[in-house]
Protein backbone atom coordinates (compact mmCIF):
# COMPACT_ATOMS: atom_id res chain seq x y z
CA UNK A 1 0.00 0.00 0.00
CA UNK A 2 1.20 3.50 -0.87
CA UNK A 3 0.12 6.88 0.45
CA UNK A 4 -1.07 8.71 -2.67
CA UNK A 5 -2.48 12.18 -3.24
CA UNK A 6 -4.24 13.08 -6.46
CA UNK A 7 -3.77 16.79 -7.14
CA UNK A 8 -6.81 17.82 -9.14
CA UNK A 9 -10.44 16.83 -8.68
CA UNK A 10 -11.67 16.70 -12.26
CA UNK A 11 -13.06 13.54 -13.82
CA UNK A 12 -9.69 11.88 -14.52
CA UNK A 13 -8.14 12.66 -11.15
CA UNK A 14 -11.25 11.49 -9.34
CA UNK A 15 -11.45 8.27 -11.38
CA UNK A 16 -7.82 7.43 -10.59
CA UNK A 17 -8.38 8.15 -6.90
CA UNK A 18 -11.39 5.81 -6.83
CA UNK A 19 -9.45 3.07 -8.62
CA UNK A 20 -6.30 3.38 -6.50
CA UNK A 21 -8.33 3.31 -3.28
CA UNK A 22 -10.27 0.25 -4.41
CA UNK A 23 -7.02 -1.64 -4.94
CA UNK A 24 -5.65 -0.95 -1.50
CA UNK A 25 -3.91 2.42 -1.44
CA UNK A 26 -4.37 5.25 1.07
CA UNK A 27 -5.72 7.99 -1.20
CA UNK A 28 -6.41 11.71 -0.81
CA UNK A 29 -7.82 14.11 -3.43
CA UNK A 30 -6.81 17.77 -3.45
CA UNK A 31 -9.41 20.23 -4.76
CA UNK A 32 -8.69 23.91 -5.27
CA UNK A 33 -12.21 24.90 -4.14
CA UNK A 34 -13.56 24.28 -0.64
CA UNK A 35 -17.15 24.38 -1.93
CA UNK A 36 -16.37 21.57 -4.37
CA UNK A 37 -14.60 19.52 -1.70
CA UNK A 38 -17.58 19.91 0.62
CA UNK A 39 -20.03 18.82 -2.10
CA UNK A 40 -17.99 15.69 -2.81
CA UNK A 41 -17.84 14.83 0.91
CA UNK A 42 -21.57 15.42 1.29
CA UNK A 43 -22.71 13.60 -1.86
CA UNK A 44 -20.21 10.75 -1.83
CA UNK A 45 -19.63 11.35 -5.52
CA UNK A 46 -18.46 14.09 -7.90
CA UNK A 47 -21.80 14.94 -9.47
CA UNK A 48 -20.36 17.68 -11.67
CA UNK A 49 -17.63 15.71 -13.44
CA UNK A 50 -18.10 12.00 -12.63
CA UNK A 51 -21.76 11.42 -11.74
CA UNK A 52 -22.81 7.98 -10.56
CA UNK A 53 -19.35 6.93 -9.37
CA UNK A 54 -19.29 6.47 -5.61
CA UNK A 55 -16.37 7.95 -3.68
CA UNK A 56 -15.62 6.02 -0.52
CA UNK A 57 -15.61 8.23 2.63
CA UNK A 58 -12.14 6.82 3.39
CA UNK A 59 -10.79 8.88 0.46
CA UNK A 60 -9.73 12.21 1.93
CA UNK A 61 -10.93 15.39 0.19
CA UNK A 62 -8.73 18.34 1.14
CA UNK A 63 -7.96 21.85 -0.06
CA UNK A 64 -4.89 22.68 1.99
CA UNK A 65 -1.68 22.09 -0.04
CA UNK A 66 0.41 21.18 3.00
CA UNK A 67 -2.14 18.66 4.25
CA UNK A 68 -2.42 17.22 0.74
CA UNK A 69 1.24 16.35 0.23
CA UNK A 70 3.04 16.02 3.54
CA UNK A 71 3.89 12.41 4.28
CA UNK A 72 2.61 11.17 0.92
CA UNK A 73 4.76 8.89 -1.22
CA UNK A 74 3.20 9.43 -4.67
CA UNK A 75 1.64 12.62 -6.01
CA UNK A 76 -0.57 12.27 -9.09
CA UNK A 77 -0.97 15.59 -10.91
CA UNK A 78 -4.26 15.71 -12.80
CA UNK A 79 -4.31 19.44 -13.49
CA UNK A 80 -5.23 20.95 -16.88
CA UNK A 81 -2.11 22.05 -18.76
CA UNK A 82 -2.68 25.79 -18.45
CA UNK A 83 -2.90 25.55 -14.64
CA UNK A 84 0.00 23.18 -13.93
CA UNK A 85 2.68 25.80 -13.26
CA UNK A 86 0.57 28.10 -11.09
CA UNK A 87 -0.92 25.28 -9.02
CA UNK A 88 2.30 23.38 -8.37
CA UNK A 89 3.77 26.49 -6.80
CA UNK A 90 1.35 25.99 -3.91
CA UNK A 91 2.88 22.60 -3.08
CA UNK A 92 6.59 23.25 -3.66
CA UNK A 93 7.43 24.29 -0.05
CA UNK A 94 6.15 20.97 1.28
CA UNK A 95 7.68 18.53 -1.23
CA UNK A 96 10.70 16.29 -0.68
CA UNK A 97 12.97 14.53 -3.16
CA UNK A 98 11.67 11.13 -1.98
CA UNK A 99 8.20 11.82 -3.39
CA UNK A 100 7.42 10.61 -6.92
CA UNK A 101 5.26 12.84 -9.11
CA UNK A 102 3.09 11.20 -11.78
CA UNK A 103 1.60 13.52 -14.39
CA UNK A 104 -1.60 12.22 -15.98
CA UNK A 105 -2.70 15.38 -17.80
CA UNK A 106 -2.33 15.60 -21.59
CA UNK A 107 -1.29 18.89 -23.11
CA UNK A 108 1.44 21.43 -23.78
CA UNK A 109 2.17 24.68 -21.97
CA UNK A 110 1.25 27.63 -24.16
CA UNK A 111 3.94 30.22 -24.58
CA UNK A 112 6.87 28.08 -23.45
CA UNK A 113 5.68 25.12 -25.61
CA UNK A 114 7.06 22.78 -22.93
CA UNK A 115 5.77 19.27 -22.34
CA UNK A 116 4.05 18.93 -18.97
CA UNK A 117 6.76 16.78 -17.40
CA UNK A 118 9.20 19.56 -18.29
CA UNK A 119 6.95 22.13 -16.64
CA UNK A 120 6.65 19.99 -13.50
CA UNK A 121 10.40 19.31 -13.33
CA UNK A 122 11.09 23.04 -13.53
CA UNK A 123 8.66 23.71 -10.67
CA UNK A 124 9.80 20.90 -8.35
CA UNK A 125 13.44 20.11 -9.13
CA UNK A 126 14.69 17.03 -7.32
CA UNK A 127 11.50 14.96 -7.44
CA UNK A 128 11.35 12.07 -9.92
CA UNK A 129 8.66 12.90 -12.52
CA UNK A 130 6.80 10.20 -14.42
CA UNK A 131 4.18 10.42 -17.15
CA UNK A 132 1.17 8.09 -17.30
CA UNK A 133 -0.85 8.23 -20.55
CA UNK A 134 -2.88 6.05 -22.88
CA UNK A 135 -6.46 5.42 -24.06
CA UNK A 136 -8.21 5.89 -20.74
CA UNK A 137 -11.57 7.60 -20.36
CA UNK A 138 -12.24 8.48 -16.72
CA UNK A 139 -15.82 7.23 -16.95
CA UNK A 140 -14.59 3.72 -17.80
CA UNK A 141 -11.58 3.51 -15.47
CA UNK A 142 -13.77 4.52 -12.53
CA UNK A 143 -16.11 1.61 -13.36
CA UNK A 144 -13.32 -0.98 -13.63
CA UNK A 145 -13.57 -1.40 -17.40
CA UNK A 146 -10.30 -3.01 -18.58
CA UNK A 147 -7.82 -0.33 -19.67
CA UNK A 148 -4.14 -0.27 -20.70
CA UNK A 149 -1.74 2.68 -20.37
CA UNK A 150 1.99 3.30 -20.37
CA UNK A 151 4.27 5.05 -17.89
CA UNK A 152 7.73 6.48 -18.34
CA UNK A 153 10.17 9.04 -17.03
CA UNK A 154 13.81 10.02 -16.79
CA UNK A 155 13.99 7.81 -13.70
CA UNK A 156 12.83 4.44 -15.01
CA UNK A 157 13.08 2.87 -11.55
CA UNK A 158 10.38 5.31 -10.44
CA UNK A 159 8.31 4.44 -13.51
CA UNK A 160 8.62 0.73 -12.75
CA UNK A 161 7.49 1.38 -9.19
CA UNK A 162 4.40 3.20 -10.51
CA UNK A 163 3.73 0.30 -12.88
CA UNK A 164 3.87 -2.15 -9.97
CA UNK A 165 1.71 -0.09 -7.62
CA UNK A 166 -0.95 1.10 -10.07
CA UNK A 167 -1.45 -2.09 -12.07
CA UNK A 168 -4.45 -4.27 -11.21
CA UNK A 169 -6.75 -6.78 -12.99
CA UNK A 170 -8.55 -3.94 -14.79
CA UNK A 171 -5.70 -1.46 -15.31
CA UNK A 172 -2.63 -2.76 -17.17
CA UNK A 173 0.48 -0.58 -17.43
CA UNK A 174 3.47 -0.89 -19.76
CA UNK A 175 6.71 1.03 -19.25
CA UNK A 176 8.20 3.18 -22.02
CA UNK A 177 11.44 5.18 -21.89
CA UNK A 178 10.35 7.54 -24.70
CA UNK A 179 8.73 10.25 -22.61
CA UNK A 180 8.92 12.78 -25.45
CA UNK A 181 6.95 10.53 -27.78
CA UNK A 182 4.47 9.53 -25.08
CA UNK A 183 3.65 13.10 -24.09
CA UNK A 184 3.48 14.46 -27.62
CA UNK A 185 1.24 11.63 -28.82
CA UNK A 186 -1.09 12.07 -25.87
CA UNK A 187 -1.28 15.85 -26.31
CA UNK A 188 -1.46 16.17 -30.10
CA UNK A 189 -4.19 13.54 -30.58
CA UNK A 190 -6.59 16.00 -28.93
CA UNK A 191 -6.16 18.32 -31.91
CA UNK A 192 -7.04 15.52 -34.33
CA UNK A 193 -10.02 14.58 -32.13
CA UNK A 194 -11.34 18.12 -32.62
CA UNK A 195 -11.08 17.57 -36.37
CA UNK A 196 -12.82 14.18 -36.12
CA UNK A 197 -15.62 15.78 -34.13
CA UNK A 198 -16.00 18.57 -36.67
CA UNK A 199 -16.33 15.90 -39.36
CA UNK A 200 -19.18 14.33 -37.37
CA UNK A 201 -20.79 17.70 -36.79
CA UNK A 202 -20.69 18.41 -40.52
CA UNK A 203 -22.49 15.13 -41.19
CA UNK A 204 -19.57 13.38 -42.84
CA UNK A 205 -19.02 9.64 -42.47
CA UNK A 206 -16.57 6.93 -41.49
CA UNK A 207 -14.44 7.48 -44.60
CA UNK A 208 -13.73 11.05 -43.59
CA UNK A 209 -12.93 10.21 -40.00
CA UNK A 210 -10.60 7.37 -41.02
CA UNK A 211 -8.72 9.74 -43.32
CA UNK A 212 -8.43 12.41 -40.63
CA UNK A 213 -7.18 9.92 -38.05
CA UNK A 214 -4.63 8.36 -40.39
CA UNK A 215 -3.25 11.59 -41.77
CA UNK A 216 -3.50 13.14 -38.31
CA UNK A 217 -1.23 10.43 -36.95
CA UNK A 218 1.19 11.19 -39.79
CA UNK A 219 1.34 14.78 -38.56
CA UNK A 220 1.78 13.75 -34.93
CA UNK A 221 4.59 11.35 -35.84
CA UNK A 222 6.38 13.92 -38.04
CA UNK A 223 6.44 16.54 -35.30
CA UNK A 224 7.14 14.01 -32.56
CA UNK A 225 10.19 12.54 -34.26
CA UNK A 226 11.46 16.01 -35.17
CA UNK A 227 11.35 16.82 -31.44
CA UNK A 228 13.22 13.66 -30.45
CA UNK A 229 10.47 11.07 -30.00
CA UNK A 230 10.71 7.54 -31.38
CA UNK A 231 8.55 6.73 -34.40
CA UNK A 232 7.31 3.44 -32.92
CA UNK A 233 5.97 5.18 -29.82
CA UNK A 234 3.29 6.79 -31.97
CA UNK A 235 2.12 3.32 -32.99
CA UNK A 236 1.57 2.42 -29.33
CA UNK A 237 -0.91 3.15 -26.54
CA UNK A 238 0.01 6.83 -26.16
CA UNK A 239 -0.17 7.33 -29.94
CA UNK A 240 -2.59 5.40 -32.11
CA UNK A 241 -4.31 3.90 -29.05
CA UNK A 242 -5.15 7.26 -27.52
CA UNK A 243 -6.02 8.67 -30.96
CA UNK A 244 -8.59 5.94 -31.62
CA UNK A 245 -10.41 6.30 -28.32
CA UNK A 246 -10.43 10.11 -28.40
CA UNK A 247 -11.65 10.41 -31.99
CA UNK A 248 -14.41 7.80 -31.73
CA UNK A 249 -15.95 8.03 -28.26
CA UNK A 250 -18.62 10.37 -26.95
CA UNK A 251 -16.74 10.30 -23.62
CA UNK A 252 -14.17 12.47 -25.43
CA UNK A 253 -14.67 16.13 -24.62
CA UNK A 254 -12.46 17.06 -27.59
CA UNK A 255 -14.64 15.10 -30.00
CA UNK A 256 -17.79 16.59 -28.44
CA UNK A 257 -16.34 20.08 -28.83
CA UNK A 258 -15.50 19.34 -32.46
CA UNK A 259 -19.06 18.18 -33.13
CA UNK A 260 -20.44 21.47 -31.81
CA UNK A 261 -17.96 23.49 -33.87
CA UNK A 262 -18.89 21.49 -36.98
CA UNK A 263 -22.55 22.24 -36.31
CA UNK A 264 -21.80 25.96 -36.42
CA UNK A 265 -21.40 26.88 -32.77
CA UNK A 266 -18.78 29.46 -31.85
CA UNK A 267 -15.76 28.44 -29.79
CA UNK A 268 -17.15 30.32 -26.79
CA UNK A 269 -20.51 28.55 -27.04
CA UNK A 270 -18.79 25.21 -27.51
CA UNK A 271 -16.59 25.48 -24.43
CA UNK A 272 -19.59 26.55 -22.36
CA UNK A 273 -21.63 23.53 -23.49
CA UNK A 274 -18.85 20.99 -22.96
CA UNK A 275 -18.35 22.37 -19.43
CA UNK A 276 -14.93 20.75 -19.08
CA UNK A 277 -11.43 21.73 -20.12
CA UNK A 278 -10.98 20.98 -23.83
CA UNK A 279 -7.22 20.46 -24.00
CA UNK A 280 -7.23 20.27 -27.80
CA UNK A 281 -8.01 23.98 -28.07
CA UNK A 282 -4.91 25.11 -26.17
CA UNK A 283 -2.81 22.34 -27.69
CA UNK A 284 -3.81 23.29 -31.25
CA UNK A 285 -2.22 26.69 -30.86
CA UNK A 286 0.94 25.26 -29.28
CA UNK A 287 1.16 22.48 -31.87
CA UNK A 288 1.06 24.91 -34.76
CA UNK A 289 3.75 27.02 -33.10
CA UNK A 290 5.90 23.89 -32.73
CA UNK A 291 5.26 22.91 -36.36
CA UNK A 292 6.63 26.25 -37.48
CA UNK A 293 9.56 26.09 -35.04
CA UNK A 294 10.62 22.65 -36.28
CA UNK A 295 9.62 23.31 -39.92
CA UNK A 296 7.18 20.38 -39.98
CA UNK A 297 4.23 20.25 -42.35
CA UNK A 298 0.95 19.86 -40.38
CA UNK A 299 -1.95 20.86 -42.66
CA UNK A 300 -4.75 19.45 -40.47
CA UNK A 301 -3.37 21.25 -37.43
CA UNK A 302 -3.08 24.45 -39.45
CA UNK A 303 -6.71 24.25 -40.60
CA UNK A 304 -7.93 23.49 -37.07
CA UNK A 305 -6.19 26.66 -35.88
CA UNK A 306 -7.89 28.65 -38.64
CA UNK A 307 -11.29 27.30 -37.60
CA UNK A 308 -10.69 27.87 -33.87
CA UNK A 309 -8.97 31.24 -33.91
CA UNK A 310 -9.71 32.86 -37.30
CA UNK A 311 -13.38 31.97 -37.72
CA UNK A 312 -12.89 29.79 -40.81
CA UNK A 313 -15.85 27.66 -41.89
CA UNK A 314 -15.05 24.00 -41.02
CA UNK A 315 -16.56 22.86 -44.32
CA UNK A 316 -14.19 25.11 -46.26
CA UNK A 317 -11.30 23.78 -44.18
CA UNK A 318 -12.16 20.24 -45.32
CA UNK A 319 -12.33 21.35 -48.97
CA UNK A 320 -8.94 23.06 -48.69
CA UNK A 321 -7.41 19.92 -47.17
CA UNK A 322 -8.92 17.71 -49.89
CA UNK A 323 -7.70 19.95 -52.69
CA UNK A 324 -4.07 20.16 -51.62
CA UNK A 325 -1.54 19.23 -54.30
CA UNK A 326 -1.50 15.50 -55.06
CA UNK A 327 1.47 13.53 -53.74
CA UNK A 328 2.52 9.99 -52.75
CA UNK A 329 1.28 8.77 -49.36
CA UNK A 330 4.08 9.24 -46.83
CA UNK A 331 4.52 10.04 -43.16
CA UNK A 332 7.17 12.50 -44.28
CA UNK A 333 4.87 14.71 -46.45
Amino acid sequence: MKKITVIGSGSWGTALAVMLHKYGHDVTIWSYKEEEAERIRRDGEHKEFLPGVKIDPAIGIVTDPKEAVQGREILVTAIPSKFVRTNLGKFTPYLTSEQVIVNVAKGLEEGSLLRLSEVIASCVPGCPVCTLVGPSHAEEVARDIPTACCVGGADMAAAEMIQKEFMNPNFRIYTNDDVIGMELGAALKNVIALAAGMSDGLGFGDNTKAALMTRGMAEISRLGTAMGGKAMTFMGLSGIGDLIVTCTSMHSRNRRAGILLGQGHSLEETLKQVHMVVEGVNTAHAAWALAQKYDVEMPITQEINRVLFEGKDPRQAVIDLMMREGKPESFAD
